[in-house]
């Protein structure tokens, strides 16, 4: 097999990114330049790539490996960078960020992304991991003159310096055990020498790593103020571009290479997923603030998705995956919403914001309610489904405990979605500004968020099917 095959998908979007920043660099100033469509360009040819790259296995220098698990995660990144760029044409210059830096960046992201769930070396997934890791840092303080976001990115970038520190000395330590970084070589080194002290270390402090940039409990303190302090569209991609890489990663590291040590890690992963859950629908409850809500809510669904990991079984894989894109839809579909309703003076994050918004905006209310049921779990939307199988995965496993606090944490959800919802059809509307116009190309993008939020919900089989597929391609 051809050895740059694996790295096409990639390649095309950091050339888009590479074609954005020479249009910033070449735009007269006041010209207006539609920098997005180069985002677009390479987001759609890094998905017909990976369709075709579907079931043939390709390796590129022995370090990224374009399976059919890293290219469903391809296809992933590639629907939620779209619609970022489709959204994002409306946003940003409104909200006056910088062009092509935003673009550049979210391209640059997108490609490390997609570097971490395709690499088969530890160290390969440092490297992908700080590029992502970078290039959101970045975006989380972009908006210019905002004492928040810089505060938000400054509180975001010390964490993660932490998480990458713990990272790094679990993949020094699984060195040390094996005598490579390559997941493989890990694996059968582990298989083969027995339980040792540095072996939990080194599960520990990967474990660590991935935690934070899931948002898993007790890593998560970054997460609320880095949600509300980024301009929306930079968190609404964060949320679910960020999360869908690293749970990537994740599942290839943890059900893969440590499998042998399954035992040992189960039950601490365990524990965090019950805490996670808990805490992301209990604090969520709490919050008046829009993105803070959405924020817990993202907290509370790195639990659900724990639950795959910990299940361990194909079924838990393969929901993982479904799960991953469910999330996706919703969560970029409501705080898209949000994004497309805000300006720099008022961000429209307030949760008083949406009072009245069934009477002037029906078709976004409807929107976000279809997003906001579809994250509850309410069936006939992705969400219920996506949750059925995680926890029946749980299940499959013993784990009743598990399953038992998911559902219970999922009812309190319910909660804050549905405060979203009363507000926008019970509650007279007050006197906030008034909201801007969206495009038709951003109202298409909504729109298509919705038919798949009701499409994976009603008709899921298809794409489960191909979840199952790609999450035996790893095993």
């Amino acid at each position: 097999m051809n050895s740059f095959a694996a790295t096409i998908p990639m390649l095309i979007v950091v050339l888009s990114a590479i074609a954005a920043m020479m249009a910033e660099a070449i735009r007269h100033p006041g010209e207006r330049m539609y920098i997005a469509g180069f985002g677009l360009i390479g987001l759609v040819g890094a998905l017909v790539a990976s369709v075709f790259l579907w079931n043939t296995d390709a390796v590129s220098f022995g370090v990224v490996r374009a399976d059919n698990f890293a290219l469903f995660i391809n296809i992933i990144l590639c629907i939620i960078g779209i619609i970022t760029m489709v959204f994002s044409n409306d946003v940003v210059e409104r909200e006056d960020l910088p062009a092509g830096e935003y673009y550049a960046l979210t391209l640059f992201g997108i490609a490390g992304m997609m570097l971490m769930a395709s690499a088969t070396d530890l160290l390969v997934v440092f490297l992908a991991l700080e590029v992502l890791s970078l290039s959101v840092y970045v975006l989380t303080g972009l908006r210019r003159g905002s004492s928040q976001g810089a505060e938000a990115a400054f509180k975001y970038f010390l964490l993660g310096a932490f998480s990458s520190a713990f990272f790094l000395y679990g993949i020094a330590f699984a060195f040390v055990v094996s005598g490579s970084t390559r997941l493989d070589v890990v694996g059968n080194s582990i298989a083969s020498g027995g339980s040792t002290t540095l072996q939990f270390l080194a599960v520990g402090l990967l474990a660590v790593g991935f935690c934070f940039k899931v948002s898993a409990v007790p890593f998560h303190m970054w997460t609320p103020d880095a949600y509300e302090g980024a301009p929306t569209v930079v968190t609404a991609f964060m949320s679910t571009a960020v999360k869908a890489a690293a749970f990537g990663a994740f599942v290839r590291v943890f059900l893969s290479a440590l499998e042998p040590l399954q035992g040992q890690w189960i039950p601490i992963l365990g524990a965090i997923a019950a805490l996670t859950m808990v805490v992301g629908a209990v604090v969520g409850v709490l919050q008046n603030n829009v993105k803070r809500m959405l924020a817990y809510s993202s907290i509370a669904h790195a639990g659900y998705l724990l639950l795959g990991i910990v299940a361990a079984n194909s079924a838990g894989r393969a929901a993982v995956l479904f799960y991953l894109l469910t999330y996706a839809v919703a969560n970029l579909g409501a705080l898209g919403i949000v994004a497309l309703l805000g300006t720099a003076e008022h961000p429209h994050d307030q949760l008083r914001d949406f009072a009245g918004l069934w009477r002037t905006r029906p078709a976004l209310a409807g929107l976000m309610t279809v997003f906001l049921l579809s994250l509850g779990g309410f069936p006939p939307m992705a969400g219920f489904i996506g949750k059925w199988y995680i926890f029946s995965a749980a299940v499959q496993e013993g784990h009743y405990w598990l399953a038992v606090i998911g559902v219970l944490s999922s009812v309190v959800s319910v909660f804050f979605y549905l405060r979203i919802v009363v507000m926008m059809y019970m509650t007279e509307e007050g006197s906030a500004p008034a909201r801007p116009h969206i495009s038709v190309p951003a109202m298409a993008a909504l729109g298509f968020a919705m038919l798949a939020t009701f499409y994976l919900g009603v008709l899921p089989t298809r794409v489960l099917d191909y979840a199952v597929e790609s999450a035996k391609a790893i095993f």
